[in-house]
């Protein structure tokens, strides 16, 4: 497999999919209603996401969207339209709980990259991911209250332990727009690139997660998950188990082997 060959290319659907250098691009293509959910997307996210995580080929994922936009959440016409609601229960419980969870659950690298707007769904969505990277231009908000519904998707979980309670219950209460300098400060979002350079950056960015040691990578986030709810001594205990699962790889050879051997290591992802 040649690293400058496009190994895959999906386009013209309401998410557009391309696998190159072993990072699958994941790019939501709705940018005439700022690429807010429907369930056709919704549910063909979901598939995308099953098939990324299946695949070998795919040792990084990256979540964007295409347009001014990022994503505006729940697409407010569906909703309101008698023939094509699904209910907030169907929309929740089918589209957005299972995002979040196999966001959670790919034991691969999956980074948020902001391009404009993050509302309502599409904010917590992006904060659920490993972590977020967005340009000058981004914005982030909880824009559930304005409409008076409560913030979903995760919101609730992700966003009190990345800034805190208290800025957290205001942003939620409130549905202040957070600029994207704003949620660098607040510790929100991992880097913040000037737009003229955005896309190049994040390509450099996830090219390097692609071609670390993809299984260390998961189990860290095995770890990170099960961080939220262990104690110290259950924490422990799992490091230890993990810790004797990734010694036993490949990629763990090879980096010892490298190292010793004062190179740079190829990991294989296994």
């Amino acid at each position: 497999m040649s690293n400058n060959s496009h190994e895959l290319q999906r386009t013209g659907e309401a998410i557009e999919l391309k696998i190159e250098n072993n990072v699958a691009w994941i790019s939501l293509n709705r940018p005439e209603v700022f690429n807010s959910f429907n369930r056709e997307m919704a549910l063909l996210l979901q598939k995308i996401l099953d098939d990324c995580n299946t695949d070998a080929n795919v040792r990084a994922i990256v979540i964007t969207g295409n347009g001014k936009a990022f994503c505006a959440g729940q697409d407010l016409k569906e909703v309101t339209d008698p023939k094509l609601n699904p209910g907030f229960r169907k929309i929740l419980e089918e589209h957005y709980n299972p995002i979040i969870k196999k966001i959670r659950t790919i034991e691969k690298p999956i980074v948020a990259a902001v391009n404009g707007v993050a509302a309502g769904a599409g904010a917590n969505i992006a904060l659920a991911c490993d972590f977020v990277v967005a340009t000058e231009h981004a914005s982030f908000i909880q824009a559930f209250s304005k409409i008076g519904l409560i913030p979903d998707s995760a919101g609730t979980f992700f966003l009190p332990r990345l800034i805190g309670f208290q800025k957290a219950s205001a942003l939620m209460m409130l549905g202040d727009k957070v600029t994207a300098t704003e949620a660098l400060t607040l510790g929100m979002i991992y880097k913040l690139y000037p737009t003229a350079i955005f896309e190049e950056e994040v390509k450099i960015l996830v090219e390097n997660l692609a071609q670390m040691p993809t299984k260390a990578l998961g189990l860290t986030k095995r770890l990170l998950n099960q961080s939220m709810n262990n104690n110290l001594e259950q924490q422990l205990a799992l490091e230890s188990d993990l810790q004797i699962e990734a010694s036993s790889t490949n990629d763990y050879t090879e980096g010892v082997t490298a190292f010793v051997e004062k190179r740079k290591p190829e990991f294989k992802g296994n």
